[in-house]
């Protein structure tokens, strides 16, 4: 990791907490194994410290079904005990703001949108893009999209052809009981040489190996978590029954279940996102046990507004995401980004990566305040804490 040059290093005061609520809306609806999402209610995090302002978001859904946070819970949790444990705290760094919150347990991505913005303004006070300060070499990261679970087999054909079109290296697919292996097998047919993997979100149970022992026969590049969202001893069960790789994602929090899914050969890849593992310095924890281990990772997305994706961006460029991520153009979920410029994605099907000092992007503050639907802000100088909010109605 980059230093700070001799003679200017100085604590990291954290002075100003801001949590908004934004709701967006996506161009479409997006469908996985728990249900159909229209809109989100997403929650940003700023930080203001010094003249600087860093950002970061919560990638909790609106309801408990991914995990157990929600943009309630988060709001809650946010505004009880990370903050009041944060404001007017002066740290040596973000890696050690996971210290400061450990009597929090669990709440992962609410904690990570605070690190994650603390991330930001590091990366500005060192003068040196995100990736950088994070210890990223690549100039740009391979990109694939996630295409949610469609009526019929032909309609997610004609989805994956406007996808591959628009450039993306690798194409993953939402699945459930019902609507897997004949889908499957009709992309396979249409696209036999397709970078193609699938997505159950836990929809199915070990009593159904022998069903899932059938996608042995199409060549997947993997399966995302496809029994219970909790469950690493089941999945090492289920892995030696079969021949396409196992990729684990709602099961693992840190590096010691990513450590203890590899030893227990529950997984043969992992897919790491910010939010579910407590932010930027628990993600390079697992990716360097994975690294160590030759366990290839990639970052899974969350429908992140240019916020969360541009920390998907730096966190992709790290030695060991090997495998195209869920790291996609603005434009493909969000008829107006909250950032400047947009993610774009080459023609190619990569991202390059920004090599200016912080995100890399521009948050957009007035089309944030134009989605704004309710606000609080913590202010901390020394002993003294002050708090005021606001609702939109």
């Amino acid at each position: 990791m980059p230093s700070r040059a001799a003679g200017w290093w100085q604590f990291l005061k954290i002075e100003t907490l801001i949590l908004r609520e934004i709701h967006v809306r996506l161009k479409s609806s997006f469908e996985t194994s728990f249900g159909k999402i229209w809109g989100r209610r997403i929650l940003l995090v700023e930080v203001c410290s010094e003249g600087l302002s860093g950002w970061g978001e919560v990638t909790a859904g609106e309801g408990p079904f991914y995990n157990p946070e929600t943009t309630d819970t988060s709001w809650s949790i946010f505004n009880g005990f990370v903050a009041p444990l944060a404001i007017g705290k002066n740290i040596e760094g973000p890696d050690d703001l996971p210290a400061l919150l450990q009597p929090i347990r669990g709440h992962e991505m609410t904690k990570a949108a605070l690190e994650n913005a603390l991330w930001d303004i590091e990366s500005q006070r060192c003068g040196v893009p995100l990736a950088t300060l994070l210890g990223g070499t690549a100039r740009e990261i391979a990109c694939g999209v996630s295409v949610g679970i469609q009526s019929d087999p032909e309609t997610l054909v004609s989805a994956i052809e406007k996808e591959l079109a628009a450039g993306y290296q690798r194409i993953k697919i939402k699945i459930k009981p019902g609507k897997d292996l004949e889908f499957i097998a009709a992309v396979r047919k249409r696209f036999p040489a397709l970078r193609l993997m699938v997505d159950a979100n836990s929809a199915y149970h070990l009593e159904q190996a022998a069903h899932l022992k059938a996608f042995d026969a199409y060549e997947l590049m993997m399966i995302e978590q496809p029994l219970a969202w909790d469950d690493i001893f089941d999945h090492a069960k289920l892995q030696a029954q079969m021949r396409t790789p196992i990729c684990l994602d709602e099961s693992i929090h840190n590096a010691h279940h990513a450590r203890a899914a590899i030893e227990l050969r529950a997984c043969k890849i992992i897919n790491i996102k910010l939010g579910r593992v407590g932010g930027h310095s628990e993600a390079r924890r697992v990716q360097e046990i994975c690294r160590q281990r030759s366990i290839p990772v990639w970052c899974g997305g969350m429908l992140e507004t240019g916020i969360g994706r541009a920390h998907n961006i730096a966190m992709s460029s790290l030695p060991g995401f090997v495998l195209p991520g869920d790291v996609s153009a603005s434009q493909r979920y969000w008829d107006e980004d909250i950032i400047e410029p947009e993610v774009e994605v080459t023609s190619k099907g990569t991202i390059v990566v920004p090599t200016t000092p912080g995100l890399g992007y521009s948050a957009r503050r007035k089309r944030i305040e134009q989605l704004t639907a309710r606000q609080q802000v913590f202010h901390g100088t020394g002993a003294q804490v002050s708090v005021e909010g606001s609702v939109r109605r």
